[in-house]
């Protein structure tokens, strides 16, 4: 699986310049994912940058410059983008995306399955 390590370095300072405790990275959609609070929060490919954002900025993110919708099936995931590599080549483009993706995480879906409380099956 190729990622961009330069660019992951740099998504990972950013993160740990948030502040944010609880992040791992996993390896997900054919590149490494920094999952925040066990949520999708950005992804690293070879060429791009997987960036989750509020549904509600979605289609105002996919009219600017380098970014694509991401695509299951055929079909746009709402809230989920690809930001090309080579319009994140300076630190404010790149602050910009992760920092969005960053500002939704905590009212984010998670993607986990909630654990059955004691009694539950």
């Amino acid at each position: 699986m190729p990622i961009n390590e330069s660019l992951a370095n740099r998504v990972r300072e950013i993160i740990a310049d948030s502040g944010e405790e609880r992040v791992e990275e996993k390896k997900m959609f054919g590149g490494l994912c920094f999952l925040v609070d066990d949520k999708i929060c950005v992804g690293v490919k070879k060429d791009r940058m997987l960036v989750r954002i509020s549904p509600k900025l979605y289609e105002n993110a996919l009219e600017q410059d380098g970014v694509i919708p991401m695509a299951r099936d055929g079909r746009g995931m709402i809230g989920y983008i690809y930001v090309l590599d080579e319009f994140l080549e300076t630190q404010k483009e790149l602050n910009y995306w992760v920092k969005l993706a960053l500002e939704f995480n905590p009212i984010a879906k998670s993607s986990k399955a909630p654990r059955p409380t004691k009694g539950q099956a």
